[in-house]
């Protein structure tokens, strides 16, 4: 009885340890407070031109863990382990499949037919290793990409759910950043045609506008690196209208 009450009593006033794991706790999973919204990031330059150029030149967000790294706040270690795990096996899948269908391409293979509809997969025998093909254009373009995308753009998301801060005069894009916006929007743009992830792509833009309208309820700006993301989403939404509306009246 008296070990049950000393740690009852423990409990209810909490010592070092107690108050410590709080902290961290807090500081893990609380909200944007009004020191974190006070201390404005500066515009990271090398992480978005570099993330930029390597999208481009490697294809696909490999420097994801330098937008972790730099996040304004504290990602969840769980929500991002599972999400760099998901993200690199969706690679995976993709680049495998990516692999064989340009081998498939120098024999002969059409990609507006369907896989049993092409003259060198419906002749194969056994037949079941048309079904085999079948699992691997699966594999390849919804599997894959949605192993993919999801978790990329759910970390993008998060980053730039912390791109807030309290003073509305930071809220400026620097010229350095506007070299950056063309190429960043177009490449979303790239993955949002290529890859069809227009439905994905539509809900993360309007989840971010809704977050800055909430935010500015609680006198929030966007900062640089924010506004930079923002605009570039922006951008690419624009080229995907015009692109609907160059192809609309194509056969």
């Amino acid at each position: 009885m008296e070990a049950t009450r000393r740690r009852q009593h423990l409990g209810a006033t909490g010592g070092p340890g107690a108050q410590l794991g709080a902290s961290f706790l807090q500081a893990r999973h609380g909200s944007v407070s009004a020191d974190e919204a006070a201390r404005t990031a500066p515009f990271h330059l090398d992480l978005w031109f570099y993330f930029t150029l390597q999208n481009w030149v490697l294809d696909f967000g490999r420097p994801i863990a330098m937008l972790i790294e730099r996040s304004p706040r504290t990602l969840p270690r769980s929500i991002t382990y599972v999400s760099i795990i998901i993200f690199i096996m969706g690679a995976s899948i993709h680049l495998v499949g990516d692999s064989v269908n340009h081998r498939l391409l120098f024999s002969g293979y059409q990609h507006h037919l369907s896989v049993r509809e092409n003259p060198i997969i419906k002749n194969l025998k056994p037949e079941t290793l048309i079904d085999s093909f079948e699992l691997l254009y699966y594999y390849d373009e919804y599997l894959g990409h949605c192993m993919w995308y999801i978790p990329f753009f759910l970390i993008l998301f998060m980053y730039f759910s912390g791109c807030f801060t309290a003073s509305k005069a930071e809220s400026l894009i620097p010229g350095p950043a506007l070299l950056l916006v063309a190429p960043s929007g177009l490449y979303y743009w790239y993955l949002v045609t290529e890859g069809q992830i227009f439905i994905l792509f539509i809900f993360t833009f309007f989840a971010m506008l809704a977050l800055v309208l909430h935010q500015k309820r609680k006198r929030l700006f966007l900062d640089s690196n924010g506004l930079f993301l923002f605009s570039s989403f922006a951008l690419t939404l624009l080229l995907v209208a015009l692109w609907v509306a160059w192809l609309w009246n194509d056969p």
